[in-house]
């Protein structure tokens, strides 16, 4: 009987790989031959980032085009290009045994770039499964502890011409600003085109701390020192649920309406917040009288200096607020939204900013996290909103993406997070990556507001 292509377990084979170096050293000056991480890139905790992105075969007037052919040196070239530009990303991250600081060694040691070939056409991929996707798309080729090259790229081609790429970067070279900014240009740059974005690589290293060092004693509370070995040794916390959710425009709107039913406007993320902490306490024990809700926060626009709107680096803080869950159960959801919105407003101003540069500076050398994202304060989840993020415009020469998302190759969390963006097919609805624990996958999924990603929600050539 002839194998049905729907139930084909999926294999991926490593066809080759290259380290790819920056074209152009002269772009990167001898002075900075080594650049100390900021004190904000000190509480990015070392995670590494993917980003997931998917393409169908494109068209043209001769038909269908398989988009696998030349892909991956089409892609080497770029990023050869677009390393000289962003030199600390072909950098090594090391720590000075000396000082104990984190370096960023920028000798050209290059980035990894691997093809690999996949048996199943990308449709046949388990969109909303991310732990299975992931594995599947990921190939192993290198000691993860080690991760001597700080940007790693997969790209893996399909049975139908289809091609995903992963890019995944150590969190100390930036934050999610900084990692589009990348992309971006590296999309530009694959197409010839002028870059939109003239990466800054000094500005924010140059934010100072006042002397002497100030800050509110709120710090000592939400923030705290660790190590390496303080995140590879995050408690079992049952946080291990991959997802990927589709959330459709009317639907976000109608969170909206009902998170401003009071007259006060509430943003989408706002009220989309408001949702999902009521979900979220549904899925708490009765163990736990309390919970906990984060948001990224971007310092970019709170500084007053110059424009940091082209800084690459770590400019994130995180708003932190804590409830009780019969209180969240209780609550309409114009209510909470408020909640919500008192919450970030205390994060988003230059106070906040110089008060936190000013506590890691008291408090190096090593690594800082918030405490509750060690998973060590009870149930707690992250959101943060990538709006801003590119994901239609990425591309690379070959068409759209269909997906533009993210994740971590993390295998254990201490708090969960739900990650937003844009979907690709531009009509106002969203993509969400989340970690979770089961019990609130299953309350989130008992509802309709978030789907389980499926073939039928990507936009397609």
């Amino acid at each position: 009987m002839e194998e049905n292509p729907k139930e084909r377990k999926m294999s991926v084979i490593l066809r080759k790989k290259c380290i790819v170096k920056a074209m152009n050293e002269h772009l990167s000056p001898e002075r900075h031959h080594k650049l100390t991480l900021s004190n904000l890139d000190l509480l990015s905790g070392r995670f590494p980032v993917t980003y997931l992105y998917l393409y169908y075969h494109s068209r043209s007037d001769r038909g269908s085009i398989n988009i696998s052919n030349n892909v991956f040196e089409s892609l080497k070239t770029s990023l050869a290009k677009t390393l000289s530009y962003y030199y600390p990303f072909a950098g090594r991250i090391v720590e000075d045994p000396q000082t104990s600081q984190t370096l960023i060694i920028c000798d050209n040691n290059g980035a990894l770039l691997v093809e690999a070939v996949a048996n199943i056409p990308l449709i046949h991929l388990d969109f909303y499964n991310l732990n299975q996707t992931l594995e599947g798309i990921l190939v192993s080729c290198l000691n993860p502890d080690e991760f001597p090259f700080p940007v790693q790229v997969q790209v893996t081609c399909y049975t139908c011409g289809g091609v995903s790429i992963t890019f995944t970067f150590d969190h100390a070279l930036g934050d999610a600003t900084a990692f589009g900014n990348f992309l971006s240009s590296w999309s530009q740059l694959a197409r010839d085109m002028p870059l939109s974005c003239i990466p800054d690589l000094d500005l924010g290293r140059s934010l100072p701390p006042r002397l002497p060092p100030t800050y509110h004693p709120y710090f000592n509370h939400v923030f705290v020192k660790c190590t390496l070995e303080d995140i590879r040794n995050i408690p079992k916390t049952g946080i291990l649920l991959k997802r990927l959710y589709f959330v459709d425009a009317l639907s976000i709107n109608h969170l909206q309406t009902l998170a401003s039913a009071d007259s006060n406007k509430r943003t989408k993320i706002e009220a989309f917040s408001a949702y999902v902490w009521k979900i979220m306490a549904t899925s708490i024990d009765e163990s736990h009288a309390n919970c906990k809700m984060g948001w990224l926060v971007d310092g970019r626009g709170r500084l007053s200096h110059s424009s940091m709107s082209n800084y690459i680096g770590n400019v994130l803080s995180v708003a932190i607020e804590e409830a009780s869950i019969v209180e969240i159960k209780q609550g309409s959801i114009s209510a909470i939204a408020n909640n919500v919105h008192r919450a970030i407003s205390k994060v988003t101003n230059e106070a906040h900013f110089q008060d936190l540069i000013d506590w890691i500076e008291c408090h190096k050398p090593g690594l800082m996290l918030p405490r509750f994202v060690l998973g060590r304060e009870g149930p707690a989840l992250v959101i943060s909103s990538g709006r801003r993020f590119p994901v239609a415009e990425l591309d690379f020469g070959f068409g759209s993406p269909v997906l533009g998302t993210v994740s971590s190759t993390i295998e254990n969390s201490g708090v969960g997070y739900m990650n937003q963006r844009p979907s690709a097919r531009g009509d106002g609805s969203w993509v969400i990556s989340a970690i979770l624990w089961p019990q609130l996958a299953a309350a989130l999924e008992s509802d309709s507001v978030l789907q389980p990603l499926c073939a039928s929600h990507l936009q397609k050539s």
